[in-house]
């Protein structure tokens, strides 16, 4: 089973979708879309707020990636566990 499941996910500007043109200030409070001018002036905060869409799929990606590798993890135990036992059939 995979150790690492970390995911990198690129915040979009909710009015040109750009995730490369963005402009911030020292700490962040202040961000803005060089690409189309708008303004974010809840900072990283809003953007991410404005992005939870995307970011709540992407995690729902995830769990199902863990789920499956789980269960073929978990199924490859027990095919092992009852080798030779001919009365028990994994799919």
């Amino acid at each position: 089973m995979k150790k690492n499941y970390n995911r990198s996910i690129s915040l979009r500007c909710v009015v040109c979708g750009s995730a490369d043109h963005f402009e911030y200030n020292d700490d962040k409070t202040y961000v803005k879309c060089t690409l189309c001018n708008r303004e974010y002036l809840g900072g990283q905060e809003e953007l991410q707020e404005m992005n939870e869409a995307m970011i709540t799929e992407e995690v729902e990606s995830i769990k199902e990636e863990v789920s499956k590798d789980v269960a073929k993890e978990l199924t490859e135990m027990f095919k092992q566990a009852f080798r030779g036992n001919k009365h028990i059939k994994f799919r």
